[in-house]
């Protein structure tokens, strides 16, 4: 499932009165909007994502999206805000486009950095094992569809893992920095898919950086924990 642009446009307008979600714990409120740090060593998730790509993820990229937000969001009404509420309200505005751009990109990696925090399960258990597996089949296929959304984002982009209109756990694939809480949906696991995450390891062998991820990094205690609390 793939959720455009004009998409989220419209789910955004639907969703207005929505009831706002949990951000992610590490996250900061209210300009100046600080990064928060990495809940992990650079060389931690090695051999799967080098110390140099998490260097330059989170060093350069991450810290970028935090800058341009704090210059654009001054003597504005979302300098006063959350970053998720910033998320939030600048969804599908036009002339707040860069702002929400930085924003959301700023939030994604957030929650990014947080799901590979070590010391958890590498396999989702209990409940949350079984409501992925009423959705997916088992965690092989889960991991599958995630391959296979991702082709569905042409360019950069994000696979999500957030839940449809039955309610039920699904993956969508959303271009450029767009995620499900933009459209009043939650937001539990996030797999980046812009090249600046995977391009110095994996050079363009995309789908298996994806299965490298979701087979060895996820700690699936900070996943679950956002599933049964939501």
């Amino acid at each position: 499932m793939l959720m455009t642009r004009r998409a989220i446009m419209a789910a955004t307008a639907a969703s207005a009165a929505a009831a706002t979600l949990s951000a992610p714990s590490i996250a900061q409120a209210a300009l100046p909007f600080k990064q928060p740090a990495l809940p992990f060593k650079e060389d931690a998730l090695a051999p799967h994502i080098s110390a140099k790509t998490v260097g330059l993820h989170y060093g350069k990229h991450h810290k970028a999206y935090f800058d341009k937000l704090n210059t654009l969001a001054k003597g504005t009404p979302y300098a006063d805000m959350e970053l998720e509420e910033i998320v939030k309200a600048s969804a599908g505005k036009t002339a707040d486009k860069k702002i929400f751009n930085n924003a959301a990109q700023a939030w994604n990696h957030v929650v990014y950095w947080e799901q590979f925090t070590p010391g958890g399960p590498k396999r989702p258990e209990g409940t949350v094992a079984e409501e992925l597996n009423a959705s997916f089949g088992d965690y092989g296929k889960f991991i599958e569809k995630a391959v296979a959304t991702s082709d569905e984002v042409f360019g950069t982009g994000w696979v999500w893992l957030t839940r449809d209109d039955q309610n039920k756990l699904a993956l969508v694939g959303y271009e450029d920095g767009n995620n499900p809480v933009a459209v009043g949906r939650p937001a539990y696991l996030g797999v980046d898919i812009w090249e600046h995450a995977y391009y110095v390891d994996y050079e363009n062998r995309k789908p298996e950086h994806i299965k490298v991820v979701l087979e060895n990094l996820v700690n699936w205690r900070v996943v679950g924990d956002k599933i049964t609390k939501a």
